[in-house]
């Protein structure tokens, strides 16, 4: 992942005024929070209201409404498991369940240490080599706990 800068509100209210005048600037400022933070602070919040004449639930909405949008900043590494029917076809759900119980975690969740966030995803186009997973956005094929800790212990080093 790359490196992320820290939360500020002055550099947020930069962000948000460099697209607050485009069609459809909502979404254009998400994305562009969630790339520089790696996350929309709550802070955002008010802030994209304000410059878009929206009220607070609206943005607040948005942001929950659409899953790639974060509220808090993700582990140093970051793991979207595919959810889709040919993945589940090939023992995904089995499998998630035994990640998230490696990683003590639950869907959107970060490991206790940072290191690890999970993410569920609905196809990644692997479908002929499932179950699959990104780490980090790397596409990896016929995961299995094993193959997935091997990817986080490669991507450390």
């Amino acid at each position: 992942m790359s490196r992320r800068e820290r939360w500020s509100a002055v550099r947020a209210a930069e962000i948000i005024a460099e697209h607050a005048q485009r069609e459809g600037a909502m979404l254009p400022i998400l994305h562009a929070l969630q790339e520089t933070f790696g996350y929309v602070d709550a802070e955002a919040v008010p802030l994209i209201a304000d410059a878009l004449n929206l009220s607070r639930a609206e943005v607040h909405g948005c942001i929950t409404f659409y899953h790639d949008f974060r509220s808090a900043p993700a582990g140093r590494r970051l793991v979207k498991l595919c959810r889709a029917e040919a993945c589940q076809a090939q023992g995904s759900e089995r499998l998630h369940g035994e990640i998230l119980s490696r990683l003590g975690v639950d869907w959107h969740g970060t490991s206790a240490d940072g290191a690890v966030t999970v993410e569920p995803v609905y196809c990644l186009g692997l479908c002929a080599t499932g179950p699959a997973a990104l780490v980090d956005e790397e596409p990896i094929a016929r995961l299995t706990a094993d193959v997935l800790a091997t990817a986080l212990a490669e991507a450390r080093s």
